[in-house]
């Protein structure tokens, strides 16, 4: 029987997610009437703090948002000030900023896998009892974690916060002599994404549909990482895409403060969407090397080249392992192809204007505008990471998982406050990121003219 009357379902301080946020859920009569992911972090107001700073600065302070992704940070504000100076870096430069984002994905998706989510089907309640059921498991995750690391510190100077990059490219490249124990950890990465894609298939998944519209930038010819342009799979419509230019963003993008989050919620032409691995995946799926095709259609991801789009949000997981594995495969092949660039940065002089810049961050689309004067100073700064968009899917998400339970037969509170944790969980929201600004007003009385 369904319980009748009301309950609100209330976590105050959720577990395994970067960064401070709650969930509350209010069912009457046997119906999800509410449902909130409420982040309560403080804003950091990094738009503001980027007012008035050089031209070359946005990447060293963007880096600060977020410690798990500031590779994301750092290339996206770079392509949108290059943007602005009309300056485009190809080639070998490119090709190592890849390799630098392959680092981050693997180290980000890796922490994830193992740390945050395998608990959530495993029965353990945190990592540490994680790691005693499941040792062997969790050491193949850090020895995953500690390759990604090394690219980003090999190419960045260090695996937090980057130092080595800069507008135009890099402040130094490496000879191509350097890369050889990089590659060699690599190819020992390599057997460890492969089997980490096998384990997390085995897992046991509920049976669960995300119905938002999925977002993702495409590259052609190959899977988007830390360039493209933003395409829109829209729920419901087969697997046809459209297109928008990145310079039309926030036209279709809109945020929008709510009352229950410091952070702003963001939807796409009116609508939810979803932005990160399943929406990659399901957009740019076919274009993954064959060896890695392969590898997820063995752990029960349907091919996106036959028309199959998983929507299965407790599945992230697999997609996740699947894009760790493609991420070390893709650095292998980088570094085969490297060849030391004659200068470590391209010149990217100062000009006025506006730019615009978007990469694939581990949980989806991070999108950078800036304003510059002629001087080259920032006047007004815009940074939409993905969590602010995700959060609207996320809560529907949550009212459409405990519904079905419902729909079940009763569940204790103790179930219901799992199941939300798990399907939060299932989407890394990166909260820091999120609460990243709120409209400010400043009111001052007028001046006295008069001396006191």
């Amino acid at each position: 029987m369904t319980r009748r009357g009301s309950r609100v379902l209330h976590v105050g301080a959720l577990a395994r997610v970067e960064g401070e946020g709650a969930l509350r859920l209010r069912i009457s009569d046997g119906t999800v009437t509410r449902a909130e992911l409420s982040i309560y972090e403080p804003p950091r107001f990094f738009e503001a703090f980027l007012r008035g700073r050089r031209h070359t600065e946005p990447p060293d302070i963007t880096s600060r948002v977020c410690g798990i992704c500031p590779v994301a940070y750092q290339t996206s504000a770079c392509h949108a000030i290059e943007d602005v100076c009309g300056v485009t870096v190809d080639g070998r430069l490119a090709a190592l900023r890849r390799l630098l984002y392959c680092g981050e994905w693997i180290e980000s998706h890796t922490l994830h896998i193992h740390l945050l989510h395998a608990p959530d089907f495993l029965g353990c309640d945190n990592a540490i009892e994680l790691s005693r059921a499941h040792r062997a498991d969790v050491e193949r995750g850090l020895r995953l974690k500690q390759a990604g690391n090394s690219i980003m510190e090999f190419l960045g100077g260090r695996s937090i916060h980057p130092v080595n990059v800069r507008v135009g490219g890099f402040h130094r490249t490496p000879a191509r002599t350097e890369f050889r124990p990089l590659a060699e950890r690599l190819r020992q990465a390599r057997d460890d994404a492969l089997e980490t894609v096998a384990w997390v298939a085995g897992f046991d998944f509920p049976d669960a549909e995300c119905d938002a519209d999925f977002l993702a930038l495409t590259e052609p010819g190959t899977y988007a990482i830390e360039t493209g342009t933003p395409t829109v799979l829209p729920h419901g419509d087969g697997h046809r895409t459209r297109t928008f230019p990145l310079a039309d963003f926030t036209t279709h993008v809109v945020e929008e403060q709510v009352p229950h989050s410091t952070a702003l919620q963001a939807r796409l032409d009116g609508r939810r969407h979803l932005s990160g691995a399943l929406a990659r995946y399901a957009i740019s799926g076919h274009l993954l090397p064959p060896a890695v095709r392969e590898a997820a259609r063995a752990a029960g991801l349907a091919d996106p080249a036959s028309g199959a789009i998983c929507r299965n949000p407790f599945r992230s997981v697999i997609v996740r392992a699947v894009e760790v594995l493609y991420a070390v495969e893709e650095a292998l092949r980088l570094i085969d192809a490297y060849e030391r660039p004659p200068q470590p940065a391209a010149d990217v002089p100062a000009r006025a204007g506006t730019g615009h810049g978007a990469t694939e961050a581990p949980r989806g689309t991070l999108y950078h505008r800036y304003t510059l004067d002629a001087g080259g100073l920032v006047t007004d700064a815009c940074l939409i990471p993905p969590t602010s968009r995700n959060q609207g899917a996320i809560e529907e998400d949550l009212r459409r998982i405990v519904q079905d339970r419902l729909g079940h037969g009763d569940a204790t509170d103790a179930e219901l406050t799992r199941l939300c944790e798990r399907a939060i969980r299932n989407h890394d929201p990166c909260i820091s990121c999120s609460a990243h600004f709120l409209d400010l007003s400043i009111e001052s009385p007028p001046r006295s003219t008069t001396n006191g």
